[in-house]
């Protein structure tokens, strides 16, 4: 008799769990546009939903600790002409996100700890270069400020978001939109799904497709993938019965796949969130109720299926805490911040434990928010494994850090955003305006340079000599004072007011009171 064995793992009795009603946010307005993103991003000091905005794209930064209902004028992150498709958090900086969006280009912003009394419209710098709309973003996980972007226009584009700098640009790797780009652990290798069915391995340094698979999934709908900790690759589609599958590969050998668990039939797109610390997957479809998770390991059959949360309500998007976010005296092994179509509801995922001492075994080492390399050295080639820290006096997110841009072209020929305030005659200063635009000899006759104090111009036609006239008032024909030289008429008050107008018409006087002698 055959005595059936129970695999031993740490992680067989995981459960989710929906916070209480007074932890969940309420009354956002989740957007309603079609695009296969995840609309949430999360890190352990703000929340961030994409919301519907009219005159268009918006997204609400919420503080973790603001839970209930929103005011519906809290202010948004505002400053896109089109909706914004997707959203992410710097790692190695809690302060600073970047979003993307319809009108093809990226913005990253610095979001105060202090809750602003207006709309954020101004970010740290806008970068453009896609041609078509740019539906994905992605952080490099180990270097400072190299942030990947891929577009509608079928171009992966890295940045250096401190200069503002275009670092590499993979243009003709992908002849079809790209649904998915991920960076494995230490950020030296990039997988890419796209629309013609092919799962990609990139070094982006070399511009170099490493290894590929064509149609790995054989079904229609859009692919994901994911890296794991040790190199291997976790995708998700569909079969050709609509049946969503995961899939396991090893790059090295991409013939078959290492395991491929089959789920279910439905339309959603499988969203993949994976935990390197405690190899776990969570796979939320859109449009689903229920988060599945499954454990990777390096036994037989390697993809074991650990549980299903359900819930009643579809799920608009996910976001996915990282795991210096969790509560470790709770044993807290994952967060995920689940959005309906009004509110946002955090899930809780934990394994049961007795004890209340740090779980050693649940919490190793995790990555920080120092970055391990700086822009140029790892364009140079260099590569770094993340700056772990440990959880076990808890994480206490560092203070407020600015980002700062340094463009390297002072000349740039972009003007700068806003409005440009033009000098009006009215900045100018007394004796300035006083003088007509287009001097001529008429204006040499009347005109004499005065000093810049108004109360000099004021007194200008008042020094005159004893006969009566300014010193240089005399007639178009060079003589002395004439009958028009002894004439206080409206015109010599308007010199007293300093009006361009009024020394025409004091010479308009002149010419009469000539006439009339």
């Amino acid at each position: 008799m055959s005595r059936r064995v129970v695999r031993q793992s740490k992680f067989r009795h995981v459960f989710g769990q929906a916070a209480k009603a007074d932890q969940a946010y309420e009354d956002i307005r989740v957007s309603k546009v079609t695009w296969d993103s995840s609309f949430c991003a999360v890190n352990p000091k703000f929340l961030a939903i994409i919301v519907e905005a009219g005159g268009g794209g918006a997204f609400i930064v919420l503080p973790l600790a603001k839970t209930g209902r929103v005011d519906k004028n809290y202010p948004l992150v505002t400053g896109h002409t089109a909706p914004v498709l997707d959203i992410d958090w710097c790692p190695h900086n809690d302060n600073v996100i970047a979003s993307a969006s319809d009108d093809t280009t990226i913005m990253v912003w610095q979001i105060p700890d202090y809750t602003p009394m207006r709309n954020i419209t101004e970010p740290i710098i806008t970068l453009e270069g896609h041609s078509k709309r740019v539906g994905i973003l992605s952080w490099h996980p180990t270097a400072r400020n190299v942030l990947l972007s891929a577009g509608g226009d079928n171009v992966i584009i890295i940045w250096n978001v401190g200069t503002g700098e275009v670092l590499l640009s993979l243009d003709d790797m992908h002849p079809d939109v790209i649904h998915s780009v991920c960076w494995n652990n230490n950020g030296s290798l990039l997988a890419t799904t796209c629309k013609d069915k092919t799962l990609r391995v990139v070094d982006p340094r070399k511009g170099q497709v490493v290894a590929e698979r064509a149609r790995p999934h054989e079904g229609a709908r859009p692919l994901r993938a994911v890296f794991t900790a040790d190199g291997k690759l976790l995708s998700t589609g569909f079969s050709r019965m609509s049946e969503r599958q995961l899939a396991l590969w090893d790059p090295n050998n991409f013939e078959e796949p290492v395991a491929l668990q089959e789920m279910d039939t439905s339309n959603g797109v499988l969203l993949p969130f994976y935990d390197p610390d405690s190899s776990i997957i969570y796979l939320c479809g859109k449009g689903d109720s229920s988060i599945r998770y499954f454990e990777i390991t390096d036994e037989a059959p390697f993809v074991h299926y650990l549980n299903t949360f359900s819930s009643k309500e579809p799920q608009r998007g996910m976001g996915f805490m990282p795991k210096r976010g969790l509560d470790v005296s709770k044993c807290e092994i994952a967060r995920l911040y689940k959005l309906h179509e009004r509110k946002c509801e955090p899930i809780i995922m934990t394994v049961p434990r007795k004890s209340d001492l740090f779980q050693d075994d649940l919490y190793p080492d995790t990555p920080g928010p120092e970055p391990a390399l700086e822009a140029d050295e790892w364009l140079s080639g260099q590569d770094a494994e993340p700056v772990l820290i440990s959880l076990r006096d808890g994480y206490v997110p560092p203070k407020h850090r600015e980002l700062r841009v340094t463009k390297r072209n002072i000349l740039d020929a972009r003007p700068p955003s806003g409005t440009r305030r033009s000098q009006s005659a009215s900045d100018a200063p007394l004796s300035v305006r006083s003088a007509p635009l287009h001097p001529g000899p008429l204006y040499k006759s009347l005109y004499r340079p005065l000093p810049d104090t108004a109360s000099s111009v004021l007194r200008a036609p008042a020094a005159a000599h004893p006969g009566g006239a300014a010193g240089g008032d005399q007639g178009p024909s060079g003589a002395g004072a004439g009958p028009g030289a002894t004439h206080h008429g409206p015109g010599e008050h308007a010199v007293r007011a300093g009006g361009r107008h009024g020394l025409a018409r004091r010479a308009g006087d002149r010419s009469e009171s000539g006439r009339q002698g």
